[in-house]
């Protein structure tokens, strides 16, 4: 079992990373002294999986838990599912001194984050991500927030969490293109930030293709120690943290024009870092060494790496709206080889664009 401490001074967090790690949930809760009365939020098909075991190591640690169960998918990340949460946190006549558990993925966790952060005007959770993706991803940071129709993510606050629980027994029930999606935001770590860290994922995809609990852990625990790097430098996205974003201002596109759910959120951030690379690349900022060694390892893993065929037009109107934008200026994050990346505004987006996407 591998420990993590997200530094941020009094909103500082500990993230536990390991192997059957479940059954140790109820005592660290305790050392973070988390409320007795909780609610688990979680979805049908994670919920008939690992609820009941997280219900038991709850009860026996001394707490009051029920369970609150949304519809499973990114297309019900949304206000009307937020609503029947509170709906049913105040008919449980949940009050400032509960707590709120996220149980499933990104979606999940994104959601029961945001109502923690907005009920009663701020009450504590905990994120136990299930999928990779939400492992190394978005249950680290405190981003948490819902869709709208115009655009991935743009209702949200920054709310930190009081405890991650990462298990990777829960990686094995996982499908296959949910697996791949995670493995998409792992790979964008090494390209953003350690070359290192990319060579190794290239030298063991074989055994992380395969599940191995041991390059599980380290995959993990490398992703989320370099984004709890980041977040102690920039909590809110000022500044360092914005490098996260790598693929995601083309992927979030992507996401939106094909309906939500139809590209997985990993598949999309795949597709951007594609599209990225490859912007820079024009730029003078990248390889086409660089580019090969970015695509095989996405494709060796079936992420697609090729835009779907959707016009100029349709790209540029939805990544107007993209929350990088500033003064009418789409900005991206681009990658400087393998290892680096920094921010650029790109004038004549749609040039780039008609380049990229023919």
């Amino acid at each position: 079992m591998a420990e993590i401490v997200v530094g941020l001074g009094e909103n500082s967090y500990p993230i536990v990373i390991g192997e059957r790690v479940m059954p140790s949930l109820g005592s660290a809760l305790n050392d973070v002294d988390f409320p007795e009365k909780v609610a688990i939020v979680t979805n049908p098909t994670v919920g008939d999986l690992y609820c009941e075991q997280v219900i038991d190591t709850l009860a026996a640690s001394g707490r009051n838990v029920s369970v609150i169960r949304v519809p499973d998918g990114e297309e019900y990340k949304t206000l009307e599912t937020l609503e029947n949460i509170y709906d049913v946190l105040i008919e449980r006549h949940f009050d400032r001194y509960c707590g709120l558990i996220a149980l499933g993925g990104g979606v999940v966790g994104d959601m029961a984050g945001f109502a923690a952060a907005t009920f009663l005007r701020g009450i504590p959770f905990v994120q136990i991500p299930t999928t990779l993706l939400s492992q190394v991803d978005s249950s680290v940071g405190g981003k948490t927030g819902v869709n709208h129709p115009q655009g991935k993510n743009l209702i949200g606050a920054f709310y930190q969490p009081k405890h991650v629980h990462i298990d990777v027994v829960a990686l094995e029930t996982l499908p296959k293109r949910e697996y791949a999606s995670g493995l998409a935001e792992v790979i964008k770590y090494g390209i953003i930030r350690d070359p290192e860290f990319f060579k190794w994922l290239e030298d063991h995809r074989e055994l992380l293709a395969d599940r191995s609990a041991d390059e599980l852990t380290h995959a993990i625990m490398v992703s989320c120690q370099i984004k709890a790097d980041v977040v102690e430098n920039d909590e809110k996205e000022h500044g360092v943290r914005v490098l996260l974003n790598l693929g995601h201002t083309f992927g979030h596109a992507v996401e939106t024009l094909a309906g939500y759910g139809v590209v997985k959120h990993g598949e999309a951030v795949s597709i951007g870092m594609v599209m990225a690379a490859r912007t820079a690349h024009k730029l003078g900022y990248c390889s086409v060494d660089d580019i090969t060694r970015i695509v095989d390892l996405l494709s060796y893993f079936d992420l697609p790496v090729i835009p779907p065929d959707f016009t100029v037009a349709d790209y540029l109107s939805v990544m107007q709206r993209d929350k990088k934008v500033k003064d009418g200026k789409v900005r991206v994050v681009l990658n400087h080889g393998i290892g680096s990346a920094e921010l650029h505004q790109i004038d004549h987006l749609d040039k780039h664009l008609d380049e990229l996407l023919t």
